[in-house]
C-alpha cells in the first residue's frame, strides 16, 4: 500500500511539471502531430496530460462544410492550463485563409478565428481574433486521403472580457493527422 502511495504521488508531482520550450517544432507536413507557437515572445508547445492520460494534446477534426479544427494544449502548468483553437473554413486547397471578422459568441462556426485560453477550471483570460485583432493561416498542405493537415499562422487576439493586454502570436506551426 505504501508503495502505491509513493507511485501515485511521484506521478501527480510529474504531471505538474513544466519542461522550458527550448524551440518550436520544425515546420513538416508528415503528420508528425506537432504545434507550437511564440506569443509575445515566448515560446509555446502542448505538453502535460489532461485528465485523461491517453487524451490527445494536439488533434484536428474536419468541422463539415470543408471546415477543420485545430486544437493543441498544455497541461503542465498546473492549476493554469492553456490551449489554442484554430477554425478555418472554406478549406478546400492549400493557400492562405484570414482571420478577419469577429464572432459574435465565443468561438463559433461562423467566421474563421484563432482563439487562445488560459483558464484553471474556469477561463481565466480569453484572446480571440476579430475585425480588427487579425491573423492568418497558412495551409501548406492538405492531404486528405492521407488525413494530414499542416501549416503556418501568426494573428493578434484581444481579451474577451478586456481585464488583459491584447498578445501576438507568430511563428505559429502545426502538422497534424486529421482525427
Amino acid at each position: 500500500m505504501k508503495h502505491l502511495f509513493v507511485l501515485a504521488a511521484t506521478v501527480l508531482a510529474l504531471a505538474g511539471c513544466s519542461k522550458k520550450i527550448e524551440e518550436l517544432p520544425a515546420p513538416t507536413q508528415t503528420g508528425a502531430n506537432t504545434f507550437g507557437a511564440s506569443i509575445d515572445g515566448s515560446l509555446w508547445a502542448p505538453q502535460g496530460f489532461g485528465i485523461v492520460p491517453t487524451a490527445p494534446l494536439i488533434e484536428a477534426s474536419f468541422g463539415g462544410n470543408n471546415s477543420y479544427y485545430i486544437n493543441a494544449r498544455n497541461f503542465s502548468r498546473s492549476p493554469t492550463e492553456t490551449e489554442f483553437e484554430i477554425y478555418i473554413e472554406n478549406v478546400t486547397r492549400a493557400g492562405t485563409y484570414y482571420f478577419n471578422k469577429t464572432t459574435q459568441i465565443r468561438p463559433s462556426q461562423s467566421n474563421s478565428y484563432a482563439y487562445y485560453v488560459e483558464r484553471r477550471s474556469t477561463p481565466k483570460h480569453q484572446w480571440i481574433t476579430d475585425a480588427t485583432h487579425t491573423g492568418s493561416v497558412t495551409i501548406t498542405k492538405l492531404d486528405i486521403p492521407n488525413r494530414i493537415i499542416a501549416g503556418t499562422f501568426e494573428f493578434t487576439a484581444r481579451d474577451m472580457t478586456g481585464g488583459a493586454a491584447p498578445i501576438r502570436v507568430t511563428d505559429g506551426r502545426f502538422d497534424v493527422k486529421i482525427q
